[in-house]
């Protein structure tokens, strides 16, 4: 048992840096008359610290308004005007010191006649030529990659997923609550990227640490031998708060948004790499915990003891996972009213 907390502690302790930290540097470009733009500029700040990400134009793009920046809910943001006598076509756009970091850049161009491209800069490939319109192709994989990376990096989200792995009871269980999931927050991330409801990101964040604090305490009450609804019947409980998840997801796709041409595909595919990474964490979980009772000392604990490993890991689960995600409620909390 000693063993297992280190090994979850160690596992579990640097998440405290990582929650919704590792998020993407976002380029907005917006046609507002002939050969004229409004440009945002995005980068994931923490305090009065952010990345060193700067955006280049090319030499026929001038510079027709100083940049107006400002740092306000965890981002450095910047917006100023450039003009380009070919309405940018053809140009190229570089993020300087993209190379150097862990994150990537979204950037998404609209002009007036309703043309939009779309774009996922990396560190190997921190550069864009401007097109007239993105492909399908493109805009699908950039938004299957968007959503397998906003799960695997959203902390908090896969700490959630394995607290119902830990609360649920048999893969038939485990198969209707992450379904339920998964269906709740599909609802809401399409109804919030579509616009059909719109809610501040700040408390939706606080509120989800909530959720994951409340099912920590319901894995305690099942080792305690209680019956509550969220034990019997985890699939409710989980469709509830997948409403919740679902608008944090869609806050991903609040930062570049989704190109007019091709909403569904845009959900669609942002919807199943959410789902491809939440599967990944899934089946990661049960790799490791495989491997773990595989340990000759775990074998042997468990015949003398007449407990499985599983049962084991639940308490340290839920006491890690309860507590680091009490720390993100109280911090995001405090954020609201500071």
């Amino acid at each position: 048992m000693r063993s297992l907390l280190i090994f979850l502690a160690i596992l579990l302790l640097p998440a405290t840096a990582l929650s919704h930290e590792l998020r993407p540097a976002s380029l907005n470009i917006s046609q507002t008359a002939p050969h004229r733009f409004d440009v945002t500029w995005r980068v994931p700040a923490r305090g009065d610290m952010r990345l060193s990400l700067d955006v280049q134009f090319d030499a026929k793009t001038q510079q027709a308004s100083l940049p107006a920046a400002q740092i306000s809910g965890g981002y450095y943001a910047e917006r100023w005007k450039i003009q380009h006598p070919d309405d940018l076509l053809g140009s190229t756009i570089t993020i300087d010191g993209l190379n150097n970091t862990m994150t990537d850049a979204l950037v998404r161009i609209s002009w007036l006649d309703g043309r939009e491209q779309v774009a996922r800069l990396l560190a190997d490939q921190p550069q864009l030529r401007v097109e007239e319109k993105a492909g399908n192709s493109a805009i699908a994989w950039m938004y299957f990659a968007l959503g397998i990376e906003h799960i695997l990096l959203g902390i908090d989200h896969l700490l959630f997923v394995l607290a119902l792995v830990v609360l649920v009871t048999g893969a038939r269980q485990l198969v209707a609550t992450i379904t339920a999931f998964t269906l709740a927050h599909s609802l809401t991330l399409a109804a919030a990227a579509l616009g059909v409801v719109s809610v501040p990101q700040a408390p939706v964040e606080a509120v989800i640490a909530l959720s994951i604090v409340f099912i920590a305490i319901e894995i305690l009450h099942k080792l305690e031998g209680r019956k509550t609804l969220a034990i019997r019947k985890p699939w409710i409980v989980a469709f509830g708060f997948g409403l919740l998840h679902g608008l944090g997801f869609a806050g991903a796709l609040s930062d570049i948004g989704v190109p007019h041409h091709a909403i569904p595909l845009s959900l669609a595919l942002f919807n199943i790499g959410v789902e491809t990474g939440q599967l990944m964490f899934i089946a990661g979980v049960a790799s490791l915990m495989f491997l773990f009772r595989k340990l000759p000392v775990v074998h042997q604990w468990e015949i003398r003891t007449g407990h499985t490993a599983t049962m084991a890991s639940a308490l340290p689960v839920a006491y890690l996972v309860g507590g680091l995600s009490a720390w993100w409620l109280i911090s995001r909390t405090v954020s609201l009213v500071v």
